[in-house]
């Protein structure tokens, strides 16, 4: 069995934010099925990336995507049949520093995506990425679910509710009628994985501490993230992208791609569980004041089990153990592993 049944193989598929951290997994493993694949997005944002150092051979179209005349000349001469959004500012903490290009990246900058899309008959289906951090979260014990309320305190959080907002609203408004995309939304927990060099991640912080000689400063050791491999949320998306070119309406709806709830672990945890990867490294807390980022968050993926028949393959100890691997024959060897960790992925996914 090959996943996603062949589904992708030649289509003209565009993928914003390529140039990300999970933007550009999606776009190795697009390649890897073989579709047509158009990307848009800034620069990325640190040296080293994953971009950079994957080198694919596709379309790769650098615009902002707030250009709203410049996003729907692209979407229009790509003519694409499915379009993957993940192009936005990712940062909880960067959103405190500059919160209007949080909000007119986030939003605007989606709603310029759709009005595109709208404007384009070729597209036939189209997943929005927000977060799991679009919900209101009030500390739960429990995970939130596709149907609870949306809210936000950081300016990011927030933005992310209100790229739900906007893309219900032209679900509604513009997509209900038959000759109209179908359009989803898709909210992912904290991922991990090879080749992201963000500021203020935990591991790109780690592995900047580690390769520095330096230690780490933490400033939340207790707050707790539901953890997962890159690809695990990846492989929701394509599943989900895959329903939607069938053409089944009902997938048009919000959905989670959030780990088990037993791989909801914290801050504190994930180091003790990386450190034998990397004994050369060390943390500390910091008591200094910190902006408000929520101590508890997790995401219960009941609908996407049971109805996309998605399940993590990479549990937290395996997720930790490829992102070590991955940073560690980078950092020994300047060895780029992505290809053969995906190669892995699909296997498991093959035998299941």
């Amino acid at each position: 069995m090959k996943p996603f049944d062949e589904i992708y193989y030649d289509r003209r598929i565009l993928v914003t934010g390529h140039t990300g951290f999970k933007g550009s997994w999606l776009a190795l493993w697009l390649q890897m099925l073989e579709a047509d694949v158009v990307g848009i997005s800034l620069d990325p944002q640190t040296s080293p990336n994953h971009w950079d150092l994957l080198d694919l051979d596709m379309a790769d179209r650098r615009q902002d995507i707030r250009d709203a005349d410049a996003v729907a000349r692209i979407v229009k001469e790509t003519r694409p049949e499915i379009v993957f959004h993940l192009a936005a500012q990712p940062l909880v903490r960067h959103s405190y520093e500059d919160p209007l290009t949080t909000w007119s990246t986030n939003v605007v900058g989606t709603a310029n995506l759709l009005e595109a899309c709208r404007e384009t008959s070729s597209v036939r289906a189209i997943v929005i990425v927000t977060s799991d951090k679009c919900y209101e979260n009030l500390e739960w014990v429990w995970g939130y679910r596709e149907n609870d309320r949306l809210g936000g305190h950081d300016p990011y959080s927030a933005s992310k509710a209100a790229t739900e907002l906007v893309a219900a609203s032209y679900r509604k408004s513009f997509f209900h009628l038959p000759s109209g995309p179908l359009l989803a939304t898709a909210r992912a927990g904290n991922v991990i994985g090879g080749g992201d060099w963000s500021q203020d991640r935990l591991i790109p912080d780690l592995v900047r501490a580690w390769s520095g000689g330096k230690t780490m400063e933490i400033r939340s050791p207790n707050a707790s993230r539901p953890w997962q491999h890159v690809l695990d949320s990846l492989y929701g998306y394509l599943l989900l992208g895959q329903r939607l070119l069938e053409g089944r309406a009902e997938f048009a709806d919000a959905w989670n791609f959030g780990p088990d709830q037993t791989d909801s672990y914290t801050v504190q945890s994930v180091l003790e569980h990386i450190k034998p990867h990397w004994p050369r490294f060390d943390w500390r807390v910091v008591e200094t004041s910190q902006p408000h980022e929520a101590s508890s968050l997790q995401l219960d993926s009941t609908k996407a089990r049971q109805r996309l028949c998605w399940n993590p393959m990479w549990g937290f100890k395996e997720a930790l153990n490829y992102t070590a691997k991955w940073y560690l024959r980078y950092s020994e060897e300047g060895v780029v592993t992505s290809s053969e960790q995906l190669n892995s992925y699909t296997r498991t996914l093959e035998q299941c």
